[in-house]
């Protein structure tokens, strides 16, 4: 597993020095895909294909979820698969070019082993999982406090919180406060850190593979917005908090489908 760690590592940095040369050409091409705000640009497909001949590379038996060029769909979760997002918060990325991340996630039987989230700009890695931890960098992370809604920061999806999908407005009258970053990496993020103490957005796969696995390892609570186990297939409301604020939040989705 440290061998597999340590690749993913330099993946991880070559994919964002490539990011960084882009950037400075200052000649990105960007389409849309599902809308005028889902957008992707070449640099999102170079990073995907390079990190899929890394993976091939060190591991050509292994499966590949990812969100661009066609491998956005996996049926065969067996033995081992890689579930990737070369640029997570693309609509970020190419406005203000920052506040993007990239994120992989390692699955074994369909078992969350590792997730690497990586904030390019900041340069802040956080990885690991239940069998090695989780670090920001190299600095290993506590389980951050069993904070209840009312006592901490609510990352959300601004257009859940602009329908009240769910009760998001109500849950977030009850925290702290919201923060809306535009980037699941970033959120994730300040979960993992114990900036925040709850989640609630509509994720695909690669947007929540990689920070489900160190959530799991630190003992935070996530599913699908009906408590269900995450289907790793198309979009799912998700929502993820320290557990009494998981609690609390489900009974208000909950009420709500009422």
């Amino acid at each position: 597993m440290q061998i597999m760690i340590n690749e993913i590592k330099n993946w991880i940095k070559e994919a964002a020095e490539l990011i960084k040369k882009e950037i400075a050409k200052n000649d990105m091409t960007v389409d849309t895909k599902n809308g005028r705000r889902d957008l992707v640009t070449n640099v999102d497909k170079q990073v995907q294909d390079f990190l899929i001949e890394q993976i091939n590379a060190f591991d050509p038996d292994a499966k590949i979820l990812g969100e661009e060029n066609g491998k956005d769909h996996l049926t065969d979760f067996s033995g081992r698969v890689f579930i990737i997002d070369p640029i997570d918060g693309t609509l970020n990325f190419v406005l203000e070019q920052e506040n993007f991340c990239i994120m992989i996630a390692v699955y074994e039987e369909g078992q969350g082993k590792l997730g690497f989230i990586y904030n390019v700009m900041e340069d802040m890695l956080l990885w690991g999982g239940k069998e090695v931890g989780v670090f920001i960098n190299e600095e290993r992370l506590n389980t951050p406090p069993d904070l209840a809604l009312k006592d901490g920061l609510v990352g959300m999806n601004s257009s859940m919180y602009r329908k009240n999908s769910y009760n998001a407005q109500v849950m977030a009258e009850r925290s702290m406060g919201v923060r809306m970053s535009g980037c699941a990496g970033l959120e994730m993020i300040a979960l993992i850190r114990g900036k925040h103490n709850a989640y609630v957005s509509s994720l695909a796969p690669w947007d929540y593979a990689a920070g489900s696995v160190m959530l799991e390892a630190l003992g935070i609570k996530f599913s699908n917005i009906n408590g269900k186990m995450l289907k790793f297939d198309g979009r799912e409301h998700y929502i993820a908090a320290t557990p009494t604020a998981y609690e609390e939040m489900m009974r208000l989705a909950e009420q709500a489908k009422s």
